[in-house]
Formats: structure tokens, sequence, C-alpha cells
């Protein structure tokens, strides 16, 4: 049984709805309790303020924010009264907030925009930076419903990053009863630069065997868990947002081996928490045992 909480950042928005509702059959899956938080930033005139738990400028304001809680706590209470539910209220910016809760966190469960997001944007600010920056793998959702039969899809590219979104990626296998699809997105080279003596498929064998390397551990590690490994040529984004039609999760690093370095996020991760059919967990970090 999870020790560490899945902390869902929550403002009763339709992503947040949907965020909950998926952080609610994960605990119930793993045993792990769901910590509930919303954070309120107040705003002034010269930019927002960073409020303390004792320090609300509007009392008004953190009791509707209590009752927002106690009533989604109330109702995950009836849909799901295995799962322990807790809800708090941090005075605060999310980012910041949602950062520090994911220290102590198993996940941190996010909807792909809340109300503080613009009209036309696939995700918000908020989940974007988190996903970048936290101390545990952040899943963002979306409104839709993904297959709950499908397979977890694991981008990998050899990385230290795409090692540890494998790890996650077996792990999440076995509490669902799922298995593995292995994508390794590849680029051929382009044939004018290309010596006349090479030999694609050779290549392709070469990436293949790569992906095999990648995951010999951890089929030793998850027994139980049936695994198939796709090297496929195309862009890693393309690819990984065609896979995740047909997933019920679809997990990546933040960065991979092609990533500018000081970059947080690689742009394949962005690719797919902007496009992605289904949640995506964004690994960096794996939880402390």
């Amino acid at each position: 049984m999870a020790t560490h909480p899945i902390v869902v950042g929550y403002d009763a928005s339709k992503g947040a709805h949907a965020a909950f509702e998926w952080a609610l059959d994960e605990g119930g899956r793993t045993g792990a309790p769901v910590s509930l938080i919303y954070a309120f930033e107040w705003p002034a005139a010269g930019g927002p303020i960073h409020l303390a738990e004792s320090s609300w400028v509007n009392d008004g304001a953190r009791q509707d924010a209590q009752q927002m809680m106690a009533a989604a706590v109330a109702r995950a209470g009836e849909t799901h009264p295995a799962v322990p539910v807790t809800g708090t209220v941090i005075g605060g910016a999310a980012t910041v907030v949602l950062m520090d809760q994911s220290r102590q966190a198993c996940l941190v469960v996010l909807g792909s925009r809340g109300h503080g997001g613009f009209t036309g944007l696939m995700i918000g600010s908020t989940s974007l930076t988190v996903s970048a920056h936290a101390h545990c793998p952040v899943v963002v959702v979306r409104e839709a419903e993904p297959a709950s039969d499908a397979s977890v899809v694991v981008g990998v590219d050899g990385s230290q990053c795409a090692m540890l979104a494998a790890e996650f990626a077996f792990a999440e296998a076995v509490t669902r009863g799922a298995g593995v699809r292995v994508v390794r997105a590849w680029t051929p080279p382009a044939p004018r630069w290309s010596p006349p003596d090479l030999d694609p498929e050779e290549l392709a064998v070469a990436e293949q065997t790569e992906a095999q390397e990648t995951i010999v551990t951890l089929r030793e590690k998850y027994p139980q868990v049936s695994s198939s490994i796709h090297v496929i040529a195309g862009h890693a984004g393309r690819v990984l947002v065609e896979a995740s039609h047909t997933a019920q999760l679809v997990v990546v690093g933040t960065r991979g081996r092609g990533g500018l370095r000081g970059m947080l996020l690689g742009s394949v991760s962005q690719q797919l928490l902007h496009h992605a059919h289904c949640p995506v967990a964004v690994v960096r970090e794996l939880p402390s045992p």
C-alpha cells in the first residue's frame, strides 16, 4: 500500500474535476490517500500577493474555498468510500504550492486547464510549470475518458529520464493489470547525407536492440507485465501523440537525449501535454520510498 499521498491541484473547474476523478481511481488501485489542494493567490494592483496560511485578506473568500473543498471531499466519500481524501486550502501561487507539496507525494495530478487559463489554450501554465519542476511524477488529465482496457505507453530514447519513465510505466501497469507498449521513435538519415553503404534496416535493428536493453531489467522486475517494443520512424512527439489514441496513459521523461541543455521540459513532453488523447505522466523524479 502506498504511503505518500496523491496530490491533486483543485479549483472546481472541469479540468480539476477530471483530475480528481482520475486520482480517486488511482488511489483505489494503489491504496494511496488523496490530498486535494486549493492554492489561493490574492490579486493586487501591483501584482499577486502570496499569502501565508494565517493571513487571508478576505475571510469570506477563504470560507468559500473551504466549503468548495468540503463539498468535493464529501462527493468523493460517496463515489470512492475506500479512498482516504483530505482537502486543504493554502495561500500562495499554485505552482509554488504544488511543487512544495510534490516533495512528499507519490503523484501530482492536474487538469489540463483550470479557471485561470486563456480560452483556446490546450494546457495551462500551472500544468506545464509543475510538470517541469515537481519532485515526483506529474499526471495531466484531460476531460475525455481514455480506454480503461488499453495499454500503458512509454516513450524511451536511452536517456536517464526515459529510464525513470519506463520504471513508472511498468509500476503503473501492475496496478492496472495492463500491458506496456514501449515506443522508440527514430529519424532515418536523409538519403543525400547517408554513406552509400548505409543500410536503413540495420539502423532499425540497432534501435530495436537498444530499446530492448532499456527494459530488460524491468521485464525481470515485473514478470507479470506483458510488454512489447515498437520502433517507429518519425518525430517522437508525433509518434507518441498517435500512440495516445489507443492508450490509457502515456509516460515520458521531462527531457530526452535530444533536449537542449538547460531546458527542464523537452519539446516531446510539451507536445504530448498539448495534444495527447489520454492522460500524460511526466517523470522527472520518482518519489522516495
